[in-house]
């Protein structure tokens, strides 16, 4: 069931079993943020019947080893990527977000939050800004509502926007000191590892003052990523300006000869770990590549094979036909 909202207000919905259909065929599935074509009466019962075209839409690979996308939010303007500067500071966990984000379309702005709880924030928003280079950097404390000016100007009348993150950030919190009321649940995080539980637990849209929408999502435990080579490549931008001066064009930066990457890393422009962050993504969107072409020849083949069978089971029922 949806939640889904029009000219009547809001009212439950269900798929028609011709998008389910579609659905099992590799059609659009109905996700947070979409906008869909409904039959029915508010009061009877609401049908789903059609899923409109995606302007953007946040992609994942699902979790465990099937090689299936995951939508997590259609048709945002903006992603508010939150990340504590408590326990939860992690920039390379930050870069892999950033590489799915880039690819879906939508401006990437990174809220660094519980600046209340952080002694020096402004050398954390530094490293930040060198990790994220074109992305919007600001600190913001949903505590205490400070810096959330630069989280309120991005939010347009007629654009929406989705925080991501993961479990205990604030995400609820500055929900809530968006909207102005106290309309999301909020926990504590967990005081020995800085962990929080889920307190959201399904994605939701919601209206701001401003005639903005919000989406709100639950804590994310991981984020594999989807197709998003080109986002990793702009999350990248300096190696990739750096790999593209080195002596060989296949040059794998680990001491070939004229590599302009190895140059950085001794002059210490770059930190190797965001290197060896680099590495590792792109390593995971080979894999998922080699999968993916796997699969489809897999099908492919399956398919050819059920031609033949069929072939053959024709000529044969001929056969039998001519022999009586």
């Amino acid at each position: 069931m949806w939640h889904v909202a029009g000219e009547f207000g809001e009212a439950r919905a269900e798929a028609t079993g011709k998008l389910r259909e579609r659905a099992d065929e590799g059609d659009h599935w109905p996700a947070v943020g979409d906008w869909v074509s409904v039959e029915g009466n508010p009061c009877m019962g609401l049908a789903i019947r059609d899923v409109l075209p995606r302007r953007t839409a946040l992609l994942r690979k699902v979790a465990g080893k099937r090689i299936e996308q995951q939508v997590l939010a259609a048709n945002m303007d903006v992603v508010f990527l939150v990340m504590g500067l408590d326990n939860d500071y992690n920039p390379r966990r930050l870069e892999r977000y950033l590489a799915q984000v880039w690819d879906c379309g939508a401006r990437p702005v990174i809220l660094l939050n519980k600046t209340d709880l952080c002694a020096d924030v402004d050398s954390r928003v530094r490293e930040i800004k060198r990790a994220s280079i074109s992305a919007a950097v600001s600190a913001v404390s949903a505590t205490t509502g400070q810096g959330l000016w630069a989280a309120e100007s991005q939010l347009k009348p007629g654009e929406t926007a989705v925080l991501l993150g993961s479990s205990g950030v604030g995400k609820s919190s500055l929900v809530n000191r968006l909207l102005g009321i106290g309309s999301q649940r909020v926990h504590d995080v967990r005081a020995h590892d800085g962990r929080g539980r889920h307190t959201t637990t399904a994605r939701q849209l919601l209206f701001t003052r401003s005639e903005a929408m919000i989406i709100d999502t639950p804590g994310l435990r991981e984020l594999q990523l989807w197709d998003a080579q080109q986002g990793l490549e702009q999350t990248f931008g300096d190696i990739e300006e750096l790999a593209a001066v080195c002596k060989f064009r296949d040059c794998l930066h680990r001491g070939e000869p004229g590599c302009a990457v190895q140059v950085a890393l001794q002059e210490g422009q770059m930190e190797r770990e965001r290197l060896e962050s680099h590495r590792k993504l792109q390593r995971e969107l080979d894999f998922l590549k080699r999968k993916m072409d796997a699969g489809a020849r897999q099908k492919e083949k399956q398919r050819i094979k059920k031609m033949h069978r069929a072939a053959r089971d024709f000529y044969r029922q001929r056969e039998t036909s001519e022999d009586k």
